[in-house]
């Protein structure tokens, strides 16, 4: 049974151009280039929920050879430059597609696109020489809390077939602050209630999950939730089961976290 989880997928091409200071991103670089090596054992493949792929029913990627979609503006042009071969899979989209229709939730099957920056950026690091196929999924456009733990519900099973279902977003995105050297306060708030949240009573974290917008700090730290929404599909994909941070560190003055659901190594059982 693999974990599935939600991680941060940084800004933008972060982790392959210069920073001041140079660590910015070095915290989460290695929490990313570690994160197929904590696997209980080697995936058959990886399913990524990208936040910078909306449409109106959830869609999966059946392109067998995916190229790189360079969906990020003004940044160096060595980063539009970014080469990563990783295969898809059309029968694990199909399959997935499947399961969520099956649940009674409309998928469709996409043929035409390629890996966004919310897939191919952090699995650059997490998969330099990729050996298994790496499947992208949408979320959906309204952005419904319920709907997405319901597709995460439906597509538990892959788990248990050795897919990694991986939530690619950020725990904070306010851009204006975040990038533009505002208030980055209330991200310290909001991961506070997250983390609990995440790490409490699994019985309960679904419903806390959907009401995300009442946390302190919710609007603060997600403007619009796209970033947060492939979350709802990591957690609902480990109904019932326990769940961890695995990552938390400052970035640029914002907390900002990862989380890994079911599946934990021991030590953070016993913890």
């Amino acid at each position: 049974m693999q974990p599935s989880f939600f991680i941060p997928h940084g800004g933008g091409p972060c982790f392959f151009m210069e920073w001041d200071p140079p660590d910015t991103w070095k915290g989460m670089r290695s929490f990313l280039e570690g994160l197929i090596r904590s696997l209980p054992q080697p995936p058959r493949a990886v399913l990524v929920v990208t936040a910078h792929w909306e449409e109106p029913e959830i869609t999966l990627s059946t392109k067998e050879n995916p190229g790189l979609y360079y969906d990020y503006y003004n940044f160096p042009a060595h980063t539009y430059q970014l080469e990563w071969s990783a295969r898809g899979s059309p029968e694990i989209a199909a399959r997935a597609a499947g399961l969520l229709r099956e649940a009674g939730i409309a998928a469709r099957l996409d043929d035409r696109r390629d890996y966004d920056h919310g897939v191919f950026i952090p699995m650059m690091l997490a998969m330099p020489e990729p050996e298994v196929p790496v499947i992208q999924m949408s979320i959906r456009d309204d952005l419904d809390p319920a709907h997405h733990l319901a597709a995460g519900h439906a597509l538990a099973p892959l788990r248990r077939e050795g897919v990694v279902i991986i939530g690619s977003g950020m725990s904070y995105h306010n851009l204006h602050a975040f990038m533009g050297g505002g208030d980055t306060s209330a991200s310290e708030a909001f991961d506070t209630w997250l983390t609990a949240v995440v790490e409490g009573d699994p019985r309960r974290r679904e419903t806390a999950l959907a009401g995300w917008a009442a946390a302190p700090g919710a609007r603060a730290a997600h403007p619009r939730e796209e970033h947060l929404a492939p979350i709802w599909v990591a957690a609902g994909a480990a109904r019932g089961e326990a769940a961890a941070r695995v990552y938390g560190e400052k970035v640029m003055g914002a907390a900002i976290s990862a989380y890994r659901f079911g599946d934990l190594p021991t030590a953070q059982k016993a913890d």
